[in-house]
């Protein structure tokens, strides 16, 4: 019998459907917004970018480098997205992948295995290696290890120390470029009365 009580009732899965739909709406404003954040950023063009980089990567701990990068260019990032705190790390790793590599390198980052503690960012293009070839001698430096020192440094300036490892490099003959971000501790900001 079908009584108004019966009738009203929900289907059961439809919680967790729209929770998916709101995470899905989501993913799209942050792509949007990286898109439109890109539009705004004075841009070099990717070939002479990778040339560059590539005349230096001898000199300079790749890593090292990335993180002065990465400390500096999140400002950047701060003041051109307009982008409110993220409630958790899966969020940050949207932010990341949807807007921060949109702005500065022009690619579309996927983010997957996202919990509370890690993620992964799969590149599909990776501007750094585009016209690049590693000799035998060299043929597992982590050329790309350049975005894990960004990453940890600007994760660094909102206050997640991270660590960032380089699984997988289309120049190490991989299909994509995969970064593991490990989540070590959220930092808190320690202020000194100069007063004192």
């Amino acid at each position: 019998p079908s009584s108004p009580k019966h009738a009203a009732r929900r289907p059961q899965g439809t919680k967790i459907t729209h929770m998916a739909s709101e995470a899905e709406r989501k993913k799209v404003a942050l792509r949007r917004l990286g898109d439109a954040t890109f539009s705004k950023v004075d841009k070099v063009s990717a070939e002479l970018f990778s040339l560059t980089y590539g005349a230096v990567v001898t000199q300079v701990q790749l890593e090292k480098m990335g993180y002065n990068m990465g400390v500096r260019m999140v400002d950047e990032l701060l003041a051109k997205a307009s982008l409110a705190q993220c409630a958790s790390f899966s969020e940050t790793a949207e932010v990341v992948a949807k807007v921060g590599f949109k702005m500065f390198l022009g690619v579309n980052v996927e983010v997957a295995a996202a919990t509370s503690s890690e993620f992964r960012l799969l590149l599909s293009e990776n501007p750094l290696a585009e016209f690049v070839e590693l000799p035998e001698e060299c043929s597992k430096l982590e050329y790309s290890g350049l975005l894990c020192g960004v990453l940890r440094g600007a994760l660094e300036m909102v206050q997640m120390r991270v660590e960032c490892s380089l699984l997988r490099d289309t120049l190490w003959g991989d299909e994509v470029t995969e970064i593991r971000v490990l989540l070590k501790e959220r930092l808190v900001e320690e202020f000194v009365d100069d007063d004192e």
